[in-house]
C-alpha cells in the first residue's frame, strides 16, 4: 500500500469484528428521476481544452481523517447513509432503475470510452458469525452509490472467515447475502479472493486472522510464516517459500487457494459474468504480489522507511541454497543481506543499498536479488495458473494487485521495492516483468497510489507516485495488459479526484496514449466520511467524469453543473427517508 508521510502518525491498532446484524428490511421509497439528465443546462458557456484544471484553480489536499466543517449540518439525504454506518438504523432507498445512470448520463455514454468506477466496501462487511454486517446501511449505502453512476464495488472475501474452522468447510453464508444486495441494486461486483490477514496495515479497520487450522499449523511449523533475519515472523500470509509443499493439513497453500477459488465459482456459478465481473486474486500481505516488508503492526515499520527482506523462514533459506548451488556460488546460499540495514533505515544508512558501492549493484546482490523477486513471480505464476483454469469460461476477469512502493523511487537502488520482491533500480525495469507474467495469463495489473503527486510526499525521501504510475502504464502497453487503478489512502478532495482522472487517461507526458485508459478504478472506500455532502458532490462529479473519459466532447464545467444538480434534485426523496427514520 502505497503510504504519505502525513498519514504515518501512529501505528494502526485492529479491532475485533463486530457480530451484529439486523434483519429488519429498510424502509422503501421511489422517485422518477427521469428528467435529472434532461433538464436544460442554460447558459454555460465553455471552451473545450486538453487541460483537465487549472493548477491555480485546484483545491489543497485534505487529510483522510479530517472531518467535514457542514458535518453538523448536513444534508439529510446524506445523513441517511452516514447514520445507517454508524448507528445501524434504518434508512431510505432510491429503487427507480432510472437512477442507475443518473449521474453518469446515458447508458450508452461508456461505450464510447470512459473508465468504469468501483468503490471498496467496508473489510468487516461480513461479520465472525457470517451474516452481512449492518444490513441496512449496506442497503442504503449500495442504492446511494448506484444512483451515483457507480458501476460497482469491491468486496473482500476473507478465507478466514468462509474457511474459518475446518478444511474444505466453507461458510458462503454473510457473501451470499451481499451479493443478492449488490445485484438487486445493480451493481456489478470486484471478488477479492483474501488469503491474507486483516489487521497490521494502512486502513485495517479489523482484525481477521487465517483460518484458525491453519493458524495452528504455523504454531506448530512456526517456518510457514515469513521470517525477517532477526527472527521476527509475520503472520499475514503463508511464506510462498512452502507453496508447493503439503504443510497445511495435507494440502499445499496453492492447494488450498485453488480448493477455495473452486468452491466460489461452484457455489456463485449463477452470479458469475453478468454480476460478479472480476476476480483479485490475493497473493500477499493486503491482498498484494510483495513479500510484508513493511509491516506496521506494533511499529516494526514507520513510513518512509526501507523495510527488510522476508527470506529467513527455513523453505526460502532451502531454496536460497539451492540457487546459490545451481549457480556455482554456494557461499552465497547461506542467508540473506546481512548489511541491509533494519526496517527503518533510509537506503543510505546500509552497505547494501547506498549508492555508491552498494552491495544491490554486486555480483552477490543481483544474484539475491534476481532469486528473491524470481520467487515472488513464480508464486503469481502458480496462482494465475490455478485461479485461470478455475474461472475459464465463465466470463469473469482475472486481476492481481502490485502495490505502489513510491518512497525512495529517486534513489539508485529503490531499497523499499528491492525488499518487497520487486526488482525495480534506476538500472532496471521491475515491473515489466510482473506485467509480462500477468499478460501470459491474461489477467488485469491493478496499481495503487493512483491519486498521489510527487509534491505531496516528503522529497527529502525522494517519493515519486507520478513518476512510478509512469513506470508502471508503460510497463504494461509493452506487455499488452490492462491497467487498472485504486487509490492507496482516503481522499475526498477535489484534488485528488484531478490527479485520479489524469492518470486514468494514460496520457504519458502529457501525449495521449490513443484510446488506450485504465479499464477500471477502484475508489477506496464505502464509509461514512463519503456521505458526507461536500465530500458527496465531489465524488458525483468525479464518477461523471471518469465515465466521460478522456475525448469527452462536454466541459468540465458542464459534468460539475449536472452533478450539482443531481445532488440537489434528489433531496426531497431522502429528506422523506431521512423523516421516516426518525420514527
Amino acid at each position: 500500500m502505497a503510504l504519505n508521510m502525513v498519514h504515518q502518525i501512529g501505528t494502526l491498532a485492529g479491532t475485533p469484528i463486530s457480530t451484529e446484524s439486523s434483519s429488519a428490511e429498510p424502509a422503501v421509497a421511489t422517485v422518477n428521476a427521469s428528467a435529472v439528465w434532461k433538464s436544460p443546462v442554460a447558459g454555460i458557456r465553455c471552451k473545450p481544452s486538453a487541460d483537465i484544471v487549472s493548477p491555480t484553480k485546484l483545491s489543497p489536499p485534505l487529510s483522510p481523517l479530517s472531518r467535514s466543517p457542514v458535518l453538523n449540518a448536513m444534508r439529510p439525504d446524506l445523513s441517511v447513509a452516514c447514520r445507517a454506518f454508524a448507528l445501524d438504523a434504518p434508512a431510505a432507498m432510491v429503487t427507480e432503475e432510472e437512477t442507475a445512470y443518473a449521474a453518469g448520463g446515458k447508458k450508452e455514454e461508456q461505450a464510447n470510452g470512459g473508465v468504469p468506477v468501483y468503490v471498496m466496501m467496508p473489510l468487516d462487511s461480513v461479520t465472525m458469525n457470517n451474516t452481512v454486517n449492518r444490513r441496512k446501511a449496506m442497503n442504503v449505502s449500495l442504492q446511494a452509490l448506484k444512483s451515483a453512476g457507480v458501476e460497482g464495488v469491491m468486496m473482500d472475501v476473507w478465507w478466514g472467515l468462509v474457511e474459518r474452522d475446518s478444511p474444505g468447510v466453507y461458510n458462503w453464508g454473510g457473501y451470499a447475502e451481499l451479493l443478492e444486495m449488490a445485484k438487486k441494486h445493480g451493481l456489478k461486483v470486484q471478488a477479492v479472493m483474501s488469503f491474507h490477514q486483516c489487521g497490521g496495515n494502512v486502513g485495517d479497520s479489523c482484525t481477521i486472522p487465517l483460518p484458525k487450522w491453519v493458524v495452528e499449523e504455523i504454531d506448530k511449523d512456526p517456518d510457514l510464516a515469513y521470517t525477517d533475519q532477526w527472527g521476527r515472523r509475520n503472520y499475514e500470509y503463508v511464506s510462498l517459500g512452502c507453496d508447493t509443499i503439503p504443510v497445511l493439513e495435507g494440502r499445499t497453500p496453492v492447494q488450498c487457494y485453488a480448493d477455495f477459488m473452486r468452491a466460489f465459482r461452484d457455489n456463485f456459478k449463477h452470479l458469475l459474468g453478468d454480476n460478479i465481473v472480476e476476480i483479485q486474486v490475493g497473493m500477499g500481505p493486503a491482498g498484494e504480489l510483495r513479500y510484508p516488508s513493511y509491516p506496521e503492526q506494533n511499529g516494526t515499520w514507520k513510513f518512509p522507511g526501507i523495510g527488510a527482506f522476508q527470506c529467513y523462514d527455513k523453505y526460502m533459506l532451502s531454496s536460497l541454497k539451492a540457487a546459490a548451488e545451481a549457480a556455482g556460488k554456494p557461499e552465497w546460499g547461506s542467508t540473506g543481506p546481512t548489511d541491509a540495514g533494519h526496517y527503518n533505515n533510509w537506503p543510505e544508512d546500509t552497505q547494501f543499498f547506498r549508492k555508491e558501492g552498494g552491495g544491490w549493484n554486486s555480483p552477490y546482490g543481483e544474484f539475491f536479488l534476481g532469486w528473491y523477486s524470481q520467487m515472488l513471480l513464480d508464486h503469481g505464476e502458480r496462482i494465475l495458473t490455478s485461479a485461470t483454469s478455475i474461472f475459464k469460461d465463465t466470463g469473469v476477469k482475472i486481476s492481481v494487485k502490485v502495490a505502489g512502493i513510491h518512497w525512495h523511487y529517486g534513489t539508485r537502488s529503490h531499497a523499499p521495492e528491492l525488499t518487497a520482491g520487486y526488482y525495480n533500480t534506476r538500472s532496471r525495469d521491475g515491473y515489466l516483468p510482473i506485467a509480462q507474467m500477468l499478460a501470459r495469463h491474461g489477467a488485469v495489473f491493478n496499481f495503487t497510489c493512483i491519486e498521489m503527486r510527487d509534491h505531496e510526499q516528503p522529497q527529502d525521501a525522494l517519493c515519486a507516485p507520478e513518476k512510478l504510475v509512469k513506470q508502471v502504464a508503460l510497463a504494461t502497453k509493452a506487455a499488452q495488459v490492462p491497467l487498472a487503478g485504486e487509490n492507496a489512502l482516503p481522499r475526498y478532495d477535489e484534488y485528488a479526484h484531478e490527479q485520479i482522472i489524469k492518470a486514468s487517461s494514460l496520457n504519458v507526458d502529457d501525449n495521449p496514449d490513443g484510446d488506450r485508459e485504465m479499464c477500471a478504478f477502484t475508489y477506496l472506500r464505502m464509509n461514512p466520511h463519503l456521505f458526507q455532502p461536500d465530500n458527496w458532490r465531489l465524488f458525483v462529479s468525479f464518477v461523471k467524469k471518469m465515465k466521460e473519459g478522456k475525448d469527452a466532447q462536454r466541459c468540465r464545467e458542464q459534468v460539475e453543473r449536472e452533478a450539482e444538480h443531481f445532488v440537489r434534485i434528489t433531496q426531497p426523496l431522502v429528506q422523506e427517508a431521512a423523516v421516516a427514520l426518525t420514527h
